[in-house]
């Protein structure tokens, strides 16, 4: 299992460093589900299946959908189809689809190997988590949710057009 966790590990830090080189925000999007995914086997290895879990369900899953309605929403027509053809070449999916088939193989022998106890873990439910993040850490918990609610007001308030007039008294957006 250690040979699976360090080939995840190479996987999910080759693909962010594609996330965060790319140009496109297309080819970013799918380098970023492979480097989930990788981040997921590796909480699986090392014996958290219900965080692979949340990180395939929340990130993988629903920040995807986020980001793709976000660029969704900025299709302009009829020449944004022409872009998205310019985005997403035959040659483009050469490394994702590299990177997919390893982790694949990866998961498949990981299940493969499912009857084998690879390392003595105890298994930490869900109520286990709840527990013990809102018991000693609720103050954190709070203030994270706070600072959280700040900057979504913020992005809300910088994301509106203010109007408002300079010293010529000419008004400006």
């Amino acid at each position: 299992m250690t040979t699976v966790f360090y080939i995840a590990s190479a996987i999910a830090l080759l693909s962010t460093v594609m996330v965060v080189t790319r140009y496109n925000a297309v080819h970013a999007l799918l380098y970023l589900v492979v480097s989930f995914v990788a981040v997921a086997l590796i909480f699986f290895v090392l014996g958290a299946p219900f965080i692979a879990l949340l990180e395939v369900i929340i990130y993988a899953g629903a920040i995807m959908v986020l980001f793709l309605f976000v660029i969704m929403m900025l299709n302009l027509g009829e020449i944004a189809v022409q872009k998205e053809k310019e985005w997403l070449p035959k040659r483009m999916w050469g490394g994702p689809g590299i990177l997919s088939g390893i982790l694949f193989a990866l998961i498949v022998y990981t299940i493969m190997q499912g009857g084998q106890q690879w390392t003595i873990v105890e298994m930490i439910g869900p109520v286990d988590i709840g527990s013990e993040l809102f018991g000693p850490y609720l103050v954190a918990v709070q203030l994270a949710g706070l600072m959280l609610l700040a900057g979504l007001i913020t992005a809300t308030l910088l994301s509106k057009r203010v109007k408002f007039k300079d010293k010529t008294g000419k008004e400006n957006k």
